[in-house]
């Protein structure tokens, strides 16, 4: 970029709804995080357009999709200011008004004022003003005008408002068609039911709303982020990366402290992260209505799961997340494959979604140099190697998907060794039950 592009990103630009999306999805495309097909679609253009914004994209930087018009009054709009001083000077003709014509040739030769009759007429009459010469049809438009003017000042006050019988935003849920590609859109949810064995489990699901087919399952005894991570993995793994989620409201998908009032302080999820990380929008609406798909899904599920789990002989929820698999590609032959079309973007290798989809938790080191996770005790190791950090350092444990742990401390993450109960106590003094003495190691050997 030159030196004036530079020096126009350094300011605060505020861009509409509709040119930050735009925005948005133009720089996931210059950074590569988005196909130019896939923001074809999600903007509702042709790719032609997609490089002619990256073109401004690379030259302007964000300021490129700033409308060019934006606070500008067109160059031959009439000022108020004039507009005002016309009126009043036509208001100022008392007994004996000039018609239109005659007005415009005072405004040119009196008042410097340069404009045609057509649109001093329009000013006139705009203010509900009238000229000696005006035909009866305008006459009787104008007072038309004056009387309806005066009549909704009078009643508006009686009236019922038009604001009072909007839906909220966040409730309304309008009717919308299918999406046309496959990872346009996925909706997710989790159903609470005794899908086997008796007892109440969760089934957290993902189906793809243009195609109909289900994308991700698994069981979990609650509504966990766990259960999320499992279908996300799947979708990534089988799938790849979708362009969005619609989930209903949780704190597992959403948070925003009620201190926060900037969008850009928003705070993420765990998950909400993962997603931010991989370019996938989160989508949520506490009206069932609204993600309808999904909804659907689980009354078709609780009909049918059940009976072939208690078929197959499933009691636990191992052997019911194992008999998905089969019978969720069943299910799709069936009552899906509705599109072939994708938008679906490649994912990213095991080794990182297993970094991605992992839960992070604020850790401290104690006095022996361990850190204390899930009622474990857990050592920073490189190459094989303890390493040995001061107390209270401030650490991140990073729970991995595999199950993994790794410690971040000071920006650079460690592998960890997990100690054994019994490494938390002294080897150098053993209690002989025989004698009943504590023995050092020294004595043990002589002896």
């Amino acid at each position: 970029m030159s030196q004036n592009v530079k020096l126009i990103t350094m300011k605060r630009i505020s861009l509409t709804m509709d040119e930050t999306k735009k925005y948005h999805t133009i720089k996931a495309v210059h950074d590569g995080r988005k196909k130019k097909e896939r923001a074809s679609v999600e903007l509702g253009t042709t790719i032609r357009q997609v490089d002619r914004l990256l073109k401004a994209y690379d030259t302007k930087g964000k300021a490129a999709f700033v409308h060019g018009n934006r606070g500008s009054r067109p160059m031959h709009a009439m000022s108020f200011e004039t507009k005002e001083r016309i009126v009043n000077l036509y208001k100022a003709f008392q007994e004996a008004k000039p018609n239109i014509k005659h007005f415009t040739e005072i405004l040119t030769e009196n008042y410097d004022i340069h404009y045609s009759d057509t649109t001093i007429r329009t000013v006139i009459y705009g203010a509900g003003l009238l000229s000696p010469k005006s035909q009866r049809k305008t006459r009787k438009r104008i007072k038309a005008q004056l009387k309806k003017q005066n009549k909704e000042k009078q009643v508006k006050s009686l009236l019922p408002k038009a604001d009072e019988k909007l839906v909220l935003h966040e409730k309304a849920h309008p009717s919308r068609p299918r999406k046309k590609y496959r990872g346009e859109l996925l909706q997710m949810d989790a159903s609470s039911y005794p899908w086997f064995g008796g007892k109440i489990s969760h089934l957290h699901v993902a189906i793809d709303d243009a195609s109909g087919n289900i994308v991700g399952a698994y069981f979990d005894t609650q509504e966990t982020l766990k259960g999320y991570y499992h279908v996300l993995h799947q979708i990534l793994a089988k799938h790849g990366i979708p362009n969005a989620f619609l989930t209903d409201k949780r704190t597992v998908f959403e948070y925003q402290s009620k201190a926060m009032k900037k969008v850009e302080e928003d705070t993420f999820t765990q998950f909400g992260f993962a997603c931010h990380q991989l370019g996938i929008d989160i989508r949520t609406s506490s009206i069932p209505q609204a993600k309808g798909r999904v909804e659907r899904l689980n009354g078709t599920l609780q009909s049918r799961l059940p009976i072939d789990l208690q078929m197959a002989g499933i009691t636990s929820i191992e052997q019911a997340n194992a008999f998905l698999k089969q019978w969720i590609s069943k299910f799709n032959r069936k009552f899906g494959n509705k599109t072939k079309e994708t938008v679906f973007e490649k994912a990213p290798s095991t080794s990182k979604i297993n970094l991605l989809l992992a839960r992070v938790t604020k850790r401290v080191v104690d006095s022996g140099h361990h850190i204390r996770y899930n009622n474990n005790f857990y050592l920073p190791i490189e190459a094989d190697k303890d390493k040995y950090f001061t107390k209270k350092s401030k650490a991140l444990v990073i729970d991995a998907f595999d199950g993994e742990i790794y410690i971040n401390i000071d920006e650079k993450i460690y592998a960890s060794r997990k100690l054994l109960a019994h490494e938390l106590h002294s080897q150098e003094w053993l209690f002989v039950k025989s004698c009943g003495k504590l023995l050092s190691p020294k004595k043990q050997v002589t002896d």
